[in-house]
């Protein structure tokens, strides 16, 4: 990393990772408005062509968010390239305090840590790696994907999320304390609601950094095809926009029946004449289903989904969305949304947590 001219302060780059619908842009929200006026930047990855999540800061951050889609960032840039981008955040009238790199749910932190470590950018360090972890789908999570264990050992702060969600949250809490014994700190957490100031705390010091650089981001797998082992080789994502709107009947004919393989669903939903007045976002992790009604605050009114998964045939699932396209007003009634309705929070005490990334 390029050394920076006398008097000159560097801006800490925080990589923020963790799987499918951990929680990440939850937390990076929550951060953003309890911030205490510090300015936070962000480079967002979408794993879709969507670019939801980007979507769903970029009203919070607005000309301080950088947004990629399509691919996960580890792969799809080098070291240079992320330079032009954190030189967008990182200049001087910009006036940023941390930059956050939200990485895709199926990216590799340890290409990301690297990236950053390997910047010629002189006004930016390395602030730190943040896992998020998602409580009520660690075990199956670690399951399908037992290299989650190597990225909580790299973090340096691990934020254990959706602490509601599950009845054993104490040995969850306890395991990801066991595997991430190097993290400066575990936090748990609901709906990503975290002190602020973990983010500005966790950066990593000299000894952890050259570990970083010459251990734990050795390339072990060298003579193997380029990013053979990254999770996102297994994993394939369906992009739909539809300018009509989707009937609630038939989405939800199609949620209920969809795939195992298809792990995550995010995006916002147009229901028409069915309800005039709200967009629905929907997050689907698994089997969790949730949808969050909004007013409409922007036009033109779409319906813009990213499905992502394992094993699943996108054509047919982009089919099958076609075919949930209404015929309202002709065939709305009083009883439409009711199968939708079942999955919106029920309290009022809750926080949505609509897109996390993916």
């Amino acid at each position: 990393m390029r050394q920076p001219s006398p008097g000159h302060r560097q801006i800490p780059v925080v990589v923020l990772a963790g799987f499918l619908g951990s929680g990440k842009t939850t937390l990076l929200n929550h951060l953003l408005h309890r911030s205490g006026g510090s300015r936070i930047g962000a480079i967002v990855n979408d794993f879709g062509a969507i670019e939801i999540d980007a979507m769903a800061v970029a009203g919070a951050l607005g000309d301080s968010t950088v947004s990629l889609g399509n691919g996960c960032l580890c792969c799809a840039v080098d070291a240079s390239e992320l330079d032009g981008y954190l030189e967008r955040l990182a200049r001087p009238d910009a006036g940023m305090d941390v930059i956050v790199i939200e990485a895709s749910g199926l990216a590799e932190p340890q290409e990301l840590v690297r990236m950053v470590l390997a910047s010629e950018h002189p006004g930016i360090v390395y602030g730190g790696l943040v896992e998020v972890v998602d409580a009520a789908e660690f075990d199956d999570t670690r399951v399908k994907h037992p290299e989650i264990d190597r990225h909580l050992a790299l973090a340096d702060l691990v934020v254990v999320n959706k602490l509601d969600r599950t009845a054993d949250g104490e040995r969850v809490l306890g395991l990801v304390h066991d595997i991430a014994d190097r993290a400066a700190v575990v936090v748990p957490a609901t709906y990503g609601r975290i002190d602020p100031e973990f983010l500005f705390d966790c950066r990593p010091g000299e000894e952890r950094i050259g570990q970083l650089s010459f251990d734990d981001l050795h390339d072990h797998d060298a003579g193997t095809p380029e990013h053979a082992g990254h999770l996102h080789t297994a994993y394939d994502s369906l992009s739909f926009a539809s300018e009509v709107p989707l009937d609630p009947r038939r989405l939800m004919q199609f949620l209920d029946s969809r795939p195992g393989g298809l792990y995550r669903i995010k995006g916002y939903v147009d229901f028409g004449a069915y309800d005039v007045r709200n967009r629905y976002a929907v997050h689907a992790v698994g089997r969790f289903l949730r949808f969050y009604p909004e007013p409409w605050a922007v036009a033109p009114r779409l319906t813009q989904l990213v499905l992502i998964g394992s094993g699943i045939d996108a054509h047919a699932l982009g089919k099958e969305l076609e075919a949930c396209k209404s015929d309202a007003p002709h065939t709305a009634d009083e009883h439409g949304m009711w199968g939708v309705l079942r999955y919106v929070q029920g309290s009022e005490d809750e926080i949505p947590e609509p897109f996390d990334e993916a």
